[in-house]
């Protein structure tokens, strides 16, 4: 049976509205950068359920960023540890720090300085973050599956 026809029932609604896996599994969230604008990424549940769960709980939550080579990373008020840490990740990576309880973005080819929790990727804008100052405020927020940036 097709992934896509498979419906559950949206309980957070507390209404009859179906919606599809890839809604419930794809969290949409929005990244606002004090000083350079907006980016849009996705937390994908089945890299790290219970630290994105937490987060999504959590949100939206703000920071001040600080810069480790090609990583911008932001203090968030979750103490959680390690889920399916990885020691390399990808460029547009969205990942949870447990050893500085922060929230990163890997906007180019550098890798964590310890092991982090993937939990999705930037799917626009990514290039918003090689601006970002240290120190800059830093807000996250969860978006409706059907908003998207312009641009």
């Amino acid at each position: 049976m097709d992934r896509a026809v498979v419906n559950i029932v949206d309980f957070h609604q507390r209404s009859m509205t179906c919606v599809s896996n890839e809604d419930v599994s794809h969290l949409k969230v929005k990244f606002i950068i004090e000083g350079a604008g907006q980016a849009e990424g996705e937390l994908i549940r089945f890299l790290a359920p219970r630290t994105i769960d937490y987060i999504m709980r959590k949100l939206p939550m703000e920071g001040r960023a600080a810069i480790w080579k090609e990583e911008v990373y932001f203090e968030i008020p979750i103490k959680m540890g390690e889920e399916k840490a990885k020691p390399i990740v990808e460029t547009g990576t969205i990942a949870f720090w447990p050893m500085g309880s922060a929230l990163c973005v890997f906007y180019g080819k550098s890798q964590p300085y310890s092991p982090v929790s993937i939990l999705g990727k930037i799917t626009s804008n990514l290039d918003l973050f090689k601006q970002v100052k240290s120190g800059a405020t830093i807000r996250i927020e969860s978006m409706p599956a059907e908003q998207h940036l312009e641009g």
